[in-house]
């Protein structure tokens, strides 16, 4: 399981904007990791905006926009599914590099909670559903927050 290891991440998101930009693929795998990632940034006492966009394609696009709107930091959901083509790769590595780029280029924290998954119930699993094992939305939110708070401590 994935989750081995993971750290505890508590932050303080008060005073931040968060756009959380999710895709619209695999719905109640999507809605379980929106509802994560809410739920975290509201806890922490983050400002949110949920914007949805039609796959993990579209996730740097909307990311980018997000940041230069005024967005303190990005949460970044998707979910890809492995299939019979190469289209896993294609879209999972757009995906990555994308979100990177966009954190890299703007300096504003992208938590990364696109599930890359051999099939839907890896998926389920990471989903925070109430019969999930992970909750890789409510993570990527913390780790954004975090992200926002270690770059500060760094200065300009």
């Amino acid at each position: 399981m994935s989750g081995a290891g993971a750290p505890t991440i508590t932050t303080d998101g008060r005073g931040l904007r968060v756009t959380v930009v999710a895709a619209s693929w695999h719905t109640t795998v999507m809605d379980g990791l929106v509802a994560g990632a809410l739920r975290a940034l509201v806890e922490a006492g983050a400002t949110t905006t949920l914007v949805r966009v039609p796959g993990s394609f579209e996730l740097p696009v909307a990311a980018s926009r997000a940041v230069a709107a005024g967005a303190d930091a990005v949460v970044a959901l998707g979910v890809v599914i492995r299939g019979e083509t190469p289209h896993f790769d294609y879209v999972c590595q757009a995906a990555t590099v994308g979100l990177t780029e966009v954190s890299v280029r703007t300096g504003v924290p992208v938590g990364f909670g696109v599930l890359t998954t051999d099939d839907e119930a890896q998926a389920l699993d990471r989903a925070g559903l109430p019969d999930s094992r992970e909750d890789k939305g409510a993570e990527a939110a913390q780790a954004a927050l975090a992200t926002v708070r270690a770059c500060a401590a760094l200065g300009s």
